[in-house]
């Protein structure tokens, strides 16, 4: 019998990242946009498919998409980096400035790929805790960073799957504290767009913060996986010099500058978004359940008169799909859901009256 090759040891203790995909008719387990592309930008990309070189390779370094994202972001050129969805930029974050004798930090719970694509990376994951309403305190993570002095500290806000923003006061402290010893801090907006949030901290060449957005959200693009890094240009090009050559498809980079030409269409999509997470909200918390406010497309809840796997069960059985977060710790009996369309949040909120009557 011939012996199989064996993998690195520190895999063993890694489990894949995994959202069931269940044929049910109503999916809010994935934070999706329920609303499709406009008809127009489908024919647009028609078009440009048509047009394009496909038996040549894409443009390496995606300029025209990194420009378009740029000008949007009253950004340079030079400060942009897209990938293959954010987890591509997280781990093109973790290959340039984690790896072996390197750390990064985390508050969970968070957005489990941080942890996740660091470990992959061989970058050491340094824990650290957010309190009962989920935020992080300040001391406590000026403290580990004076004690770990981690070369990467991950933060996402809003965060996922609590759906609460990081404080300005949070995000500052940390900047300064890490400018000090030369680590990055990433800020991970994946749902930025659906946020009250004023604050808007920006790039600057002599500041050690980067922030990671993506096009599945807002964009309605979560089937195309595409993602992008605002960064200096120092940490631009640390980042690029571990990407792989023509990384991000030709196909990819016209779809993103297509969409953005379709701001309306994306500000209309946050608006009803917003709208129905506030009915959804208002509803739930009508219900014997505990809900934490939200600034995501997403409502973590907690029900109070049933056992939240019963309830998860439940909900499939009527053809509805949320995300069971209920062993995860610090989110011990604790569901999420998408907000979804009108009528799909309508159908999901019939269900959980029905059950828990």
């Amino acid at each position: 019998m011939n012996k199989i090759p064996s993998p690195r040891r520190d895999l063993d203790i890694l489990d894949g990242y995994h959202s069931p995909q269940l044929d049910v008719s109503v999916r809010l387990n994935t934070n999706e946009s329920p609303f499709p592309l406009p008809v127009t930008f489908t024919e647009e990309l028609e078009f440009e498919i048509k047009n394009l070189e496909l038996n040549r390779y894409p443009n390496r370094s995606a300029s025209e998409l990194c420009l378009a994202i740029a000008e949007r972001e009253l950004l340079k050129e030079n400060e942009v980096f897209v990938a293959n969805g954010s987890n591509e930029v997280i781990q093109s974050i973790c290959l340039a400035f984690g790896g072996p004798e390197r750390s990064a930090l985390i508050f969970e719970p968070t957005y489990a790929m941080h942890s996740q694509i660091a470990k992959i990376t061989g970058t050491r994951v340094v824990d650290g805790f957010r309190d009962a309403e989920f935020k992080v305190d300040t001391n406590v993570a000026l403290e580990l960073i004076e004690k770990e002095k981690p070369e990467i500290v991950f933060l996402c806000s809003p965060n996922n799957p609590t759906g609460n923003s990081e404080s300005p006061e949070l995000i500052n402290s940390i900047l300064s504290e890490l400018n000090s010893t030369g680590g990055l801090l990433v800020l991970d907006e994946a749902y930025k767009e659906f946020s009250e949030t004023s604050f808007e901290p920006t790039v600057r060449e002599e500041s050690n913060l980067a922030f990671v957005r993506t096009f599945s959200k807002v964009w309605s693009l979560a089937g195309i996986r595409l993602g992008y890094l605002l960064a200096p240009e120092w940490c631009v090009n640390m980042v690029k010099t571990v990407s792989l050559p023509y990384h991000l498809d030709s196909v990819k980079q016209r779809v993103g500058i297509l969409a953005l030409k379709h701001k309306e269409a994306m500000k209309r999509t946050v608006d009803v978004t917003k709208e129905e997470r506030k009915k959804v909200f208002d509803a739930l918390i009508s219900l014997p359940i505990k809900v934490w406010p939200s600034e995501a497309n997403f409502l973590l809840f907690k029900p109070e008169s049933i056992d939240a796997y019963k309830l998860w069960q439940e909900l499939i059985e009527e053809g509805i799909l949320i995300r069971d977060c209920s062993s995860w710790e610090g989110l011990e009996g604790c569901l999420r859901v998408t907000i979804g369309s009108e009528n799909e949040n309508d159908i999901f909120l019939d269900a959980v009256r029905k059950i828990l009557k």
